[in-house]
């Protein structure tokens, strides 16, 4: 299971992150707002169950918390990269505050119903689903490359931290102070957390003519998930991983109740189990990565969740579950940290939030119908049966997936910015220097290299190469021909939708396919460099 690789990982100390001062106050600040929404989320899960009985209904309430986020990451992650992300984050954190709220005085009049329950619910995975992708775009903001796996890994310690805390508290919370208490301290952590974003001085975004719409943003960052093959497999793996692990956090609360034939308080402790395991895995993960590769963890991390699957279902005594969430736990964190982390990096940050977007729209996905699958499946076969499917799926995909390469992730995805700017006559250059005028479109550009017949192959396999990133930053059509009078002469070809969207693609050229376009090069045997035009639809008359 080693990682057979020439290339030795960069070493980056677990703790390193927290040396730069914004990344430590916003990071203790998330702590303490997901350890109350976990409190919350203790309390209305175990107010489910008094609500109903039904397995089905208890998923409900769970597939009520992600269902928002697999709808709705997408537009969150636009978002994300067209406004302030510090104040965007604060007004979702308001929102958020204020259906704990809600949640508070219906419990203290006694009024608060499955119905509502699952509603309230819904609307803080809405609050989750706007604010995740920001969450997760500001960390490559806050630390130094090198440090962004440890990072992302002390995001999910702090993540577990708190789910540690946060169960733990909530199970005591609810069974001696009630649930409208339980609810009220999760509404005061979300003014701690309002004020840690409000200190961040961060600048804000300066202004931009080429600033995107939210329309145009939205196609950019599909267009980009479609063409991006590094992320393809990220999802695809997430997916398959999550499907099947997600059938222990939906059936949770009832393999406490009766399974181990525990409380509240067993249940908050069990979460709590988790978190504490998670905290391991995390601050273990570092020296991990030095022995094995990415792959590797993945599938150690299915194994142990499916082990701990399969114990569960025989009913162990509560000493002995605690130990296996504990396990489970670091099994979850190492997939989730090594997903997380390989998505991170293999984006650059023009994209970052809209493409996040579209990586937690499929975990959430994959956590929504697993969450609704497992509770049919136990509603028809039992707890042990659905648990013991679970853990089945989860072996059977690991290993065939095992072999579906995670990319490593390690390429400079910074702007190359070595495109010249394009030359236009001075009348049309007034026009497109911003506004309504640069979103005339489309736009042709053509580029004309004399290539030898001895070398139309390879540079033709060069060239489709190319392709995956002329269409994964803005192009929308693209395609090679020939001179029939010189077939020597090969012409590039491919259309962006406008002016402003072919000069954004100009900034968001990486510099691997500038690499790539230097190879392209290679190739050219005329005596100048390649002729490049651009040609621009006229307007209608």
């Amino acid at each position: 299971m080693t990682d057979a690789s020439s290339t030795p990982p960069v070493r980056s100390s677990a703790f390193a992150p927290l040396r730069q001062r914004v990344f430590l106050i916003l990071w203790l600040a998330t702590i303490i707002g997901n350890a109350g929404s976990f409190i919350r989320d203790t309390a209305s899960g175990w107010l489910a169950t008094d609500l109903s009985p039904s397995p089905a209904a208890i998923a409900a309430v769970q597939a009520a918390a992600t269902l928002p986020v697999f709808l709705l990451a997408i537009p969150a992650g636009v978002l994300s990269d067209i406004l302030d992300r510090r104040r965007l984050l604060i007004v979702i954190q308001v929102l958020l505050g204020l259906v704990s709220l809600t949640l508070m005085l219906l419990s203290a009049a006694g009024a608060l119903t499955l119905t509502g329950l699952v509603a309230l619910t819904f609307f803080g995975g809405i609050g989750a689903a706007l604010i995740a992708p920001t969450w997760q775009a500001i960390v490559p903001e806050l630390v130094p490359r090198t440090d962004l796996r440890s990072a992302v890994a002390l995001n999910s310690v702090g993540l577990n931290v708190a789910r540690a805390i946060g169960p733990a508290a909530g199970g005591l919370l609810i069974t001696f102070a009630g649930a409208t208490v339980t609810y009220a301290v999760d509404v005061a952590t979300y003014g701690i957390v309002i004020a840690a974003l409000a200190w961040w001085p961060r600048k804000g975004k300066a202004s931009d003519p080429l600033a995107e719409s939210f329309g145009g943003a939205f196609r950019a960052g599909l267009r980009y998930a479609r063409r991006s093959k590094d992320l393809h497999v990220v999802l695809l793996r997430a997916a398959v991983f999550f499907l099947c692990a997600s059938a222990v956090w939906a059936l949770l609360p009832l393999i406490t109740r009766d399974l181990l034939q525990g409380s509240s308080g067993l249940y908050g402790l069990l979460l709590g189990a988790v978190g504490l395991g998670a905290i391991g895995g995390a601050l273990a993960l570092p020296t991990l990565r030095l022995r094995f590769s990415s792959d590797s963890l993945m599938l150690l991390a299915a194994l142990v969740a499916a082990s701990v699957m399969i114990a569960l279902a025989a009913a162990p005594q509560p000493a002995i579950a605690l130990a296996l969430l504990a396990l489970l736990g670091a099994a979850w964190i190492t997939a989730l940290t090594t997903l997380n982390g390989t998505a991170q990096s293999v984006l650059p940050d023009w994209v970052r939030g809209r493409a996040l977007a579209v990586y937690l729209t499929v975990f959430n996905g994959a956590m929504t119908a697993g969450s609704l699958a497992w509770g049919g499946v136990a509603e028809a076969t039992g707890l042990g049966t659905a648990l013991l499917l679970a853990a089945a799926g989860l072996v059977l995909t690991g290993t065939l997936f095992h072999r579906l390469r995670l990319p490593r992730g390690e390429a400079d995805l910074t702007p190359s910015n070595h495109w010249p700017d394009p030359l236009v006559a001075s009348p049309l250059a007034e026009d497109l220097t911003g506004g309504a005028a640069a979103d005339r479109g489309p736009v042709l550009i053509t580029i004309a290299y004399k290539v030898a017949a001895a070398d139309r192959a390879a540079f033709l396999a060069t060239i489709h190469r190319l392709s995956t990133s002329r269409r994964r930053d803005g192009a929308y059509a693209w395609g090679v021909m020939e001179d029939v009078a010189d077939p020597e002469t090969l012409l590039e070809w491919f259309f962006v939708a406008s002016w402003a969207e072919h000069l954004r693609q100009h900034r968001r050229v990486a510099s691997p396919d500038a690499d790539l376009q230097r190879e392209l090069l290679r190739f050219h045997a005329g005596d100048s460099p390649p002729e490049v035009n651009h040609h621009l639809a006229l307007p209608p008359t």
